[in-house]
């Protein structure tokens, strides 16, 4: 059984989004994760978050314990402090389920 998340984003830097995203990517399949849907969003209809969101995808880990463990990887806080915290004014975790 995976655990899977659906994240909005309001990216404010595609291109060091992107460089984000290809930096995590390896540490992502070594932790067992992916993403498997993603899209930049053209027009929000309702939101009930307070800011903008911009970006919205689907990430999959083999488990919950799995997903604490690469949130919490040296290695992927390096590279959310050199590329995600440049990139991405806020986040919107809609929802967390087991699939």
């Amino acid at each position: 059984m995976t655990h899977e998340m659906m994240v909005g984003l309001h990216v404010t830097d595609d291109d060091t989004y992107r460089q984000y995203r290809e930096a995590m990517a390896p540490l992502l399949a070594e932790h067992g994760g992916g993403f498997r849907y993603d899209f930049v969003v053209g027009k929000v209809l309702k939101s009930a978050s307070e800011h903008p969101i911009n970006r919205v995808f689907a990430i999959y880990f083999e488990s919950s314990v799995r997903k604490d463990a690469f949130f919490a990887h040296p290695d992927y806080l390096a590279i959310k402090a050199r590329f995600f915290q440049r990139s991405v004014a806020d986040t919107t975790i809609f929802g967390a389920y087991e699939r």
